[in-house]
């Protein structure tokens, strides 16, 4: 140690004697000054930060979620599940949301088979509202329709409208629709929701398709339909909003001021398609079959629709791809493995939900084998939360978990994460 001094000492006098110090007030050995500049992830434009986080294992989406609103408002974005889904690493899950028990339950879809793994269970929150007490949160659920974008579901009510966010798995107060209605069509077109039809009664319906900007928390008027319909169905596909069965309510002004109402007219197996980049209506369309509209959702780029008939159920097609030279075409596909000859009526009923490339049918109330033990057949195997899967590429249908008991009367609702 004493040598290493002393080598430092004669190197500084050797210092001295060869250069010496023209500023005698000023030390040689002065202080060198550097700058080091660090870059941390979040400096980096938003591009470049994207391309990072689309590559983030699903798990830690949450978190980091809560890091900061650009960190969110980016991993919200349509261009983080656009690379996301390049990078085939977007997960679609199936939603189910009780009425009654306030509990919801998602089951996640693996994108290579047709399988689905079981459902977990999540307790849902309540969030008291100065319009939505506790007494009627179970009635809000149960006439709402559910939309979402992203990992956020849209619980959309008459007169109130909440956000579930199922990273964070908290409820959010959004604002509600312009004008009160329930049995509505919605869907979700390049990020906004669309609504139309529905009414508040049967005095009071509403004949305006809105639009709801998430980013703003507001609604606009875009259009008026030109069929008023009441329990109709939403879809999307390529920029059209199809507005699919229901029924005609109202009547014609002089019989309503006498007082009179007009006879419900059937829409049920039909559809309206509004192009919400034009702002215009395309041709209606009609199901070949006929017969009444009990599920439709979409799918890979078409719109598949359950039907009910006197005896049977059908199952069809409709080619949704504007740029392809089929567009506008029907066919009749395999339906689903149900017993022969059962008719469904209002006891038992149906959810149609697209999930990626593969339509699920969820039986969201009613039994199928009372059904069969009303009409004096023995088949048994067919109760309430029934979930049957159809793969769209290879035209099978094959049956998924059930829904929990704990999950009756659901809404359900096909989300990415």
């Amino acid at each position: 140690m004493s040598e290493s001094c002393s080598n430092s000492r004669h190197f500084s006098w050797l210092m001295k004697s060869c250069f010496p110090n023209p500023n005698p007030n000023t030390n040689i050995h002065q202080s060198i000054t550097t700058t080091t500049t660090t870059t941390d992830i979040s400096s980096l434009p938003d591009d470049l930060l994207l391309e990072c986080l689309s590559r983030v294992p699903s798990s830690s989406l949450p978190s980091l979620s809560l890091v900061s609103r650009r960190w969110s408002r980016l991993l919200l974005s349509p261009s983080f599940f656009h690379l996301r889904r390049h990078l085939q690493l977007l997960h679609h899950s199936l939603f189910a949301l009780s009425s009654t028990t306030l509990h919801s339950a998602t089951l996640l879809f693996d994108d290579d088979d047709s399988t689905c793994s079981s459902w977990v269970l999540h307790p849902f929150p309540f969030l008291p509202l100065h319009s939505l007490s506790f007494a009627n949160f179970q009635s809000f659920l149960s006439q709402a329709r559910l939309s979402a974008i992203g990992p956020r579901i849209f619980i959309i009510g008459r007169n109130a409208m909440l956000r579930y966010d199922t990273w964070t798995r908290t409820l959010l107060s959004c604002s509600p629709m312009l004008f009160p209605r329930k049995k509505f069509a919605s869907a979700v077109v390049s990020a906004k929701i669309y609504v139309s039809g529905g009414a508040y009664s049967t005095s009071t319906q509403s004949a305006t398709v809105d639009e709801y900007d998430p980013e703003t928390d507001t609604w606009r008027v875009v259009s008026h339909a030109p069929r008023v319909r009441y329990g109709c169905i939403g879809a999307s596909v390529d920029g059209v909003f199809y507005v699919i069965g229901g029924l005609k309510m109202g009547g014609e002004g002089a019989a309503m001021a006498a007082g009179r109402r007009e006879a419900h007219v059937l829409y049920a197996s039909s559809m309206d398609l509004y192009d919400v980049e034009a702002r215009a209506w395309l041709r209606s369309r009609a199901l070949p079959g006929g017969g009444c509209v009990v599920g439709a959702c979409a799918s890979m780029g078409h719109v598949y629709i359950l039907a009910n008939h006197a005896v049977e159920l059908s199952f069809w097609r409709f080619d949704a791809r504007r740029k392809s030279r089929g567009f506008g075409e029907w066919s009749r596909i395999k339906s689903p493995p149900l017993p022969g000859q059962v008719r469904v009526d209002s006891r038992v009923k149906f959810s149609c939900v697209g999930v990626g490339d593969k339509v699920c049918l969820v039986q969201v109330m009613g039994c199928i084998d009372d059904l069969l033990r009303r009409s004096g057949r023995s088949l048994r195997g067919f109760k309430q939360a029934l979930v049957l899967v159809y793969n769209t590429a290879s035209g099978d249908w094959t049956r998924g978990p059930d829904l929990p008991d704990v999950i009756p009367r659901a809404a359900c609702v096909h989300f990415q994460s």
